[in-house]
């Protein structure tokens, strides 16, 4: 049996991107990232790019440079060509015919240039953008990602790295070749027309400081739209991930009347930006349009007073149509710059955030010899005040395993997310083998804990690099070993691609025993000194269950196991229990020992049957 190519990795302890050696540093993740976009921009173009960014900064205004030197050959060509007579040579009126030319051409080998330029540093760029929001993305708490839509933060990232690349060409190209033409047609029209120079100027500034006054103001509404559009993407993944409880609650006609409803104000939105930079593309265009005709009457009046020459008219002409082009294609350059600004600023004010849970700046990584815990004074209580554990102690010993039980709310799964720094406690620590957990490294502690969840997590890959995911160098011998002693190879040999099968999104073409068994053979891959067996088999019918039975005895030797039960059967030859209530141990002790009080435990034994993890 062939195994599928794994999914690239990177060793958690090294980094070996050499575009984000500088940039950003996925073990300091307490790092911060500019918040801004102009700042997030230049953090990038400084550091990583600036030669790529002089060089298209020269080649576009030498670009515009070269063509702004258009109008002063016309003129010479036209005034040798109205003064030519019969008989004469024409060797000065070629020569300035290929001058054209060579302005002609030299300006579109600088375009060309530009372009070459920025196909080998956009995609570069956009990459770097997108990995170091994502790498800085990785890094935020649970929490987090519990209130935010998983679609909308991909949609904010991919729209991010495209929406840099419109600000960067804008800044670094239409900035220069208007500032460029604009000191070039200053200095050309001066000598000879100071007045038109200074219309020019003055028309060009006032034109262009209008149009950023009113596009500012357009950037609200676009920063409304970008909001509406990442919402209703993140409505409509919600509700496509969600689809077998969407057709088994028959609820497809609500969930088309939700998203209609996200897609509506979004349209709304749409209308609203839309409306309001056609009013201004139609102010913006007639005033261009009524300022060029106004420069062109001045030189025309002048032709006709005898006091400007038919290719001084073509000079001002030429240069006139060169500045108006360009200012005009920089207000609406301008329209997209605060649009894509807002994009940018908008994505940096979701993923930017200081994250919640970062490593001590002294910190260490976790060594772990026996895998004792010790929980001290812990108290943990959620921002809205609920109060879920006080003054919580426990000791587990190098190698003990521990059941928790207890009702719903008790603070089981939270005992285990705080083991696990996914929450931070309020007063107390927690200390594996001696070592405080909030004074080492997240990535040490993480390698240090297994799990196995009652909602094992499957990437929308095969069965082999979601089983292979606690260990990338694995090989097909080990993943057939884990595979069996899971017993998982029965289901695995059923498909014809075997491990190369796909397993859908969060594994939706597999049951959910399956998934179950999955997540027990990577907790064997990963061969962690510490195991937690959150609800283990609760997917498994009674007969795999009592199959694997030996199987999760095999991984639990040797391991602290820290197991969370609702069907006390599955745990009652593990050395310890724990009853918990309203997070505090109510009742402690072995299976026999807790029966034998008579108590809650007992109480809860009485109703259900018992019998599974015997030695």
């Amino acid at each position: 049996m062939t195994l599928p190519a794994p999914i690239p990795s990177v060793d958690p302890g090294t980094d070996n991107d050499p575009l984000l050696d500088t940039l950003f540093d996925h073990r300091r993740p307490d790092r911060p990232i500019p918040t801004t976009p102009i700042r997030f921009i230049w953090f990038f173009l400084s550091r990583r790019f600036p030669l790529q960014a002089l060089l298209m900064v020269s080649i576009a205004a030498l670009s515009i440079g070269l063509m702004g030197y258009e109008p002063p050959a016309m003129r010479q060509l036209i005034d040798t060509m109205s003064h030519y007579q019969p008989g004469q040579s024409p060797e000065m009126i070629w020569y300035w015919f290929q001058v054209i030319g060579a302005l002609w051409l030299g300006s579109a080998l600088c375009n060309r240039a530009y372009q070459a330029m920025e196909t080998f540093t956009s995609p570069r760029f956009r990459y770097l953008v997108q990995n170091t929001l994502f790498s800085y993305l990785l890094w935020h708490s649970p929490r987090y990602f519990q209130e935010n839509f998983a679609g909308k933060l991909g949609q904010k990232i991919k729209q991010t790295g495209n929406s840099c690349l419109t600000l960067i060409n804008i800044m670094l190209h239409d900035t220069v070749r208007i500032i460029t033409i604009m000191i070039q047609g200053t200095l050309l029209l001066w000598p000879g027309s100071p007045t038109m120079a200074l219309v020019m100027i003055a028309w060009a500034f006032s034109f262009l400081g209008v149009s950023a006054l009113f596009v500012r103001r357009s950037q609200a509404l676009s920063h409304a739209f970008s909001n509406e559009s990442s919402s209703s993407m993140g409505y409509m993944i919600d509700s496509i991930s969600n689809i077998e409880l969407v057709r088994a609650f028959g609820r497809q006609l609500f969930e088309r009347r939700i998203i209609g409803e996200r897609l509506m104000r979004e349209r709304q939105a749409s209308v609203r930006v839309r409306g309001y930079f056609t009013l201004l593309h139609l102010f913006l265009y007639s005033t261009t349009l009524l300022s060029q005709l106004a420069l062109i009457g001045m030189a025309i009046g002048q032709v006709v007073d005898g006091t400007m020459t038919v290719g001084d008219f073509m000079l001002v002409f030429s240069l006139a149509t060169i500045v108006f082009i360009n200012v005009w294609g920089l207000s609406q350059r301008l329209l997209e710059f605060y649009e894509q600004l807002g994009v940018v600023a908008d994505a940096l004010e979701l993923i930017s955030q200081k994250h919640e849970i970062v490593n001590h700046p002294q910190a260490k990584p976790l060594q772990v010899d026996g895998g004792g815990i010790a929980i001290k004074q812990l108290t943990f209580r959620y921002p809205d005040g609920h109060t879920v554990l006080q003054n919580f102690h426990l000791t587990i010993r190098p190698g003990e395993k521990i059941g928790l039980v207890g009702p719903s709310g008790a603070g089981k799964s939270t005992f285990i997310k705080l083991l696990r720094r996914q929450f931070i406690p309020q007063e107390g620590s927690i200390c594996i083998d001696g070592q405080d957990i909030a004074l080492v490294t997240l990535e040490s502690l993480n390698q240090a804990i297994a799990e196995v969840p009652q909602l094992p997590g499957m990437f929308h890959r095969s069965i082999g690099d979601n089983m292979s995911y606690a260990r990338q160098q694995t090989s097909e011998e080990q993943l057939q070993e884990v595979a069996r002693h899971a017993h998982c190879s029965e289901f695995i040999q059923r498909r014809a691609m075997g491990f190369a099968t796909i397993v859908g999104e969060q594994g939706v073409r597999l049951s959910g025993g399956e998934k179950q068994r999955i997540a027990i053979a990577r907790a064997f891959l990963k061969d962690a000194p510490i195991l937690i067996l959150d609800e283990a088999t609760s997917s498994l019918d009674s007969e795999t269950e009592h199959v694997i039975q030996s199987t999760l005895w095999q991984l639990m030797h040797g391991r602290t196991v820290i197991a969370i039960a609702h069907r006390l059967s599955t745990i009652t030859s593990m050395d310890r229990i724990l009853y918990l209530e309203k997070g505090t141990i109510l009742e402690e002790g072995s299976h026999e020992q807790l029966l034998a009080r008579n108590g809650a435990y007992a109480r809860l034994w009485e109703r259900q049957s018992g019998g599974f993890l015997t030695q």
